[in-house]
């Protein structure tokens, strides 16, 4: 009892020491800046609603709650970053930044976060930025109801909304990020989890990683990317119930994995995209109960792809099913729903009596030439396919589902 007396004197030191600083266009403090030299940790910044032509606000070492009023707009003015924060346990919310520099040299950013732990940023708006958020060696941070956006037209001249860089524990939720080069980017950052998140409209990637390990992206939506999501070499990755939909483009993936081990797509939806998923140098993928709808291709496997399984997965309406180049290399494809298997179910136990070859001759040719894809409906290709699979030569003869099953698959 007497050691918990002193904590509880010193919690209600710090508590009634806190204060709320105000700032607004007509306050005596009408500096975003000024206010921040002028408050001590544990101190709200109550900002009200109006416009700061302000950049290179900096919050160090300073453990600080900037809250806006109304939207108070921050306008960078194309100058550089308009907030750096290198602290503990502060939070950003309710602002509105806008008008971020782009440059070739500098990545400025709506909001920069660099070497912090324990921190918040909620419920901001973004726009006409060049980098959105950009967190870099920090931890255990959410950032949480977001809204960013820009206009990006080149990669070279356009940048991330979310970016994190050698971070871990994080969590990035219910955020909209449009009209970026990569909605989020997460590279040599570990443990985090992104979550709810409508990444749309991007110009390279709604989702991107690299060198990023034992991370979780679940529940969220990649509509009409240059491509959904990528994942490149990186182990120990958890991918369900996501949407991917409408990622068109003569180079554009629903979901791109290169170089990946050990992971887990789970309770997806790919829909109406070129590629729905293209898999190089994979191993140890489990792809269960995913729904692949209206693709160009389903899946295309190309080479050094080991131990792969695909179990209770619908493929429903493709123009390719599988694409698969080279040996089957133990990978599996066992009781998934094709809406193009013609077989039938004498016996009634809901799977098909003849095993199902779902790759296509014509798909082979394709991949070749990809020009042949004009000849895609007509007669003369159903007859190729249809004497491949009688006595395949040109497609893995052992590459089967044994088990089809009759009706689409339910979760």
């Amino acid at each position: 009892m007497k050691k918990i007396i002193p904590v509880l004197l010193m919690l209600f030191y710090f508590t009634t020491r806190a204060q709320v600083v105000e700032v607004c266009p007509t306050c005596e403090v009408s500096s975003i800046q000024k206010a921040i030299d002028l408050a001590d940790n544990g101190d709200t910044i109550k900002i009200a609603k109006g416009t700061y032509r302000e950049q290179e606000i900096k919050i160090i070492d300073k453990s600080l709650h900037l809250l806006g009023e109304g939207y108070p707009v921050i306008d960078a003015q194309f100058k550089g970053t308009a907030l750096t924060v290198r602290a503990e346990n502060f939070s950003l919310e309710g602002l509105k930044i806008i008008n971020i520099g782009t440059s070739h040299t500098s990545d400025h950013a709506a909001i920069l976060v660099s070497g912090s732990k324990n921190f918040r940023i909620e419920n901001n708006r973004l726009e006409n930025i060049f980098f959105g958020i950009l967190v870099e060696k920090s931890s255990h941070g959410v950032i949480s109801r977001n809204q960013i956006s820009s206009k990006a037209v080149s990669q070279a001249k356009s940048g991330n909304g979310i970016h994190m860089w050698n971070c871990s524990d994080l969590t990035v939720s219910n955020n909209i990020v449009k009209s970026v080069r990569d909605g989020i980017y997460l590279e040599f950052s570990k443990n985090c989890t992104i979550t709810n998140n409508l990444c749309e409209g991007n110009l390279r990637y709604g989702l991107h990683f690299m060198f990023a390990d034992n991370n979780k992206y679940l529940d969220n939506t990649f509509d009409n990317n240059g491509a959904g999501v990528a994942v490149m070499y990186s182990k120990f990755i958890e991918m369900q119930r996501n949407l991917f939909r409408k990622n068109w483009g003569p180079a554009s993936y629903g979901l791109l994995l290169k170089e990946i081990n050990d992971a887990e797509l789970k309770n997806n939806i790919f829909e109406d995209n070129t590629i729905a998923i293209s898999a190089d140098n994979t191993n140890r993928i489990n792809y269960i109960n995913n729904e692949f709808r209206g693709n160009g291709y389903a899946v295309r496997i190309r080479g050094a792809c080991y131990k792969n399984v695909f179990t209770a997965n619908s493929f429903i309406a493709n123009s390719f099913d599988v694409s698969y180049t080279g040996n089957i290399n133990e990978n599996e494809f066992s009781r998934n729903y094709w809406s193009e298997y013609t077989g039938y179910d004498l016996d009634k136990d809901g799977i098909g009596d003849v095993p199902y070859r779902p790759v296509k001759l014509f798909s082979y040719l394709v991949n070749r030439t990809p020009e042949a894809i004009i000849l895609l409906r007509s007669m003369f290709i159903g007859l190729l396919d249809f004497s491949e699979k009688v006595s395949p030569v040109f497609t893995p003869a052992e590459l089967t589902d044994d088990y089809p099953q009759m009706k689409k698959i339910k979760w």
